[in-house]
């Protein structure tokens, strides 16, 4: 983990209210897994916390975050411009292990489709991949050549507007008995990993599942138990430091 002070070098928009900041970073800092985050300067000293977004993409020492517009603070960050300077911790949290898992069901949601591309990306050639991802509506899908590198896609919307009608669990459910799965990862709202949660218990699905909980927080290193969460064991858990993956079985959605 490192704070550098990083260089823009594009900000763009990837659909509705979703946008793509790529930094070049000064020095190396070491492999960087599918799954962590970054924690970046809003630029603006009356944000005086750090924004945590998940790591899209990593090229040498180019780095993509992904993010949504959804305060002031991620208002503030896509006005930086290429040039500019931001601060940056990284890389911060646990990313997924795949172990020896070959065929891999991805479901995400909305924003936590970032994370999850990076996977694909870490992994492309080695593993296969079943994606299947939802949005809200067509003006908020992106990213979706990402993940017809990795195997098959499956794209749903809650309005029918493209692909499956309906939601990424949905999707998955619908096409599970296909997939022959050794592994589950998933990233997406709260009320997307319990549906998730719920859905495997109910059909007595067994395959190991790993999710990305997607938490507020301060500090981004365990220090401010802003983003606690609570395990099934009764324990609490820092979804900075601890997590943000976690076996499905373990946390409390």
């Amino acid at each position: 983990m490192k704070e550098l002070l990083a260089t823009v070098k594009e900000n763009r928009e990837l659909a509705k209210d979703i946008r793509a900041i790529t930094l070049t970073l000064p020095e190396p800092v070491g492999k960087i897994k599918g799954g962590q985050f970054a924690n970046l300067s809003a630029g603006d000293k009356s944000f005086p916390l750090k924004r945590p977004l998940g790591i899209c993409e990593v090229n040498n020492n180019d780095i993509t975050l992904c993010y949504q517009l959804k305060g002031e603070g991620t208002r503030s960050i896509s006005s930086a411009e290429a040039g500019d300077k931001l601060s940056v911790l990284l890389p911060l949290g646990n990313g997924f292990d795949l172990g020896g898992a070959h065929n891999i069901a991805v479901v995400g949601g909305g924003v936590g489709i970032f994370p999850l591309a990076a996977v694909i990306s870490e992994y492309a050639g080695k593993k296969n991949f079943f994606s299947y991802i939802g949005f809200r509506g067509a003006e908020y899908a992106c990213l979706t050549e990402r993940f017809e590198r990795g195997g098959k896609l499956i794209v749903a919307t809650d309005d029918g507007s493209i692909g499956f009608h309906g939601n990424a669990v949905q999707a998955f459910l619908a096409d599970y008995e296909e997939g022959k799965f050794d592994l589950i990862i998933s990233c997406g709202p709260p009320v997307m990993l319990r549906a998730l949660k719920s859905a495997l218990k109910e059909r007595k699905i067994n395959t190991k599942c790993f999710v990305s909980l997607e938490e507020r927080m301060g500090c981004g290193i365990g220090a401010c138990l802003v983003c606690a969460c609570k395990k099934t064991d009764g324990h609490n858990a820092r979804v900075c430091k601890d997590g943000p993956v976690f076996d499905i079985t373990e946390v409390e959605l």
